[in-house]
């Protein structure tokens, strides 16, 4: 595994959600991710009769998820096939408390779907993590003419 791939995943298990959407949908909705860096796949559970479920119904569809989260220094676009899952198994291993608290029955609800985001590839920006360290980039580049150092750019295949 790359460094830039390592820090991707590393990073994604510190963040908690993002937007969410179906390419030929310009609509994106708040989401919760689970990361799977074995299968290359983002996880979330949401519930029968959400548009996300009604689009990929028919089959897998070229999505996108956008993640914006400074405190983790991670600001990506990922893109790939979104579909609808029956591994019981993974709703099992991601299963917690957040999801549970939309679904009466827990998780044998009935109107709960599993959806698996395969990853085509992910347009990555890594910050630092810290609010001093981007004040101190910032000053520097204040105090010499250059520009910050604001982390890195990179795009990643899987």
């Amino acid at each position: 595994m790359s460094d830039d791939t390592k820090s991707f995943w590393d990073r994604m298990a510190g963040v908690n959600a993002g937007m969410l959407g179906v390419r030929d949908d310009a609509r994106l909705v708040p989401m919760s991710h689970y990361a799977d860096a074995e299968t290359k796949s983002l996880w979330f559970i949401t519930a029968q009769g959400t548009d996300l479920v009604s689009a990929v119904e028919s089959g897998a569809k070229d999505s996108q998820y956008v993640i914006a989260s400074g405190g983790d220094g991670l600001y990506a676009l990922v893109n790939g096939r979104l579909s609808l899952s029956t591994d019981a198994a993974k709703l099992d291993e991601i299963w917690n408390a957040v999801a549970s608290s939309w679904f009466e029955d827990g998780k044998r609800d009935p109107d709960i779907r599993l959806l698996q985001l395969s990853i085509a590839d992910a347009e990555v920006w890594a910050t630092s993590k810290s609010s001093i360290a981007f004040l101190y980039q910032i000053a520097k580049a204040k105090l010499t003419g250059d520009k910050p150092d604001m982390g890195e750019h990179f795009t990643l295949t899987f």
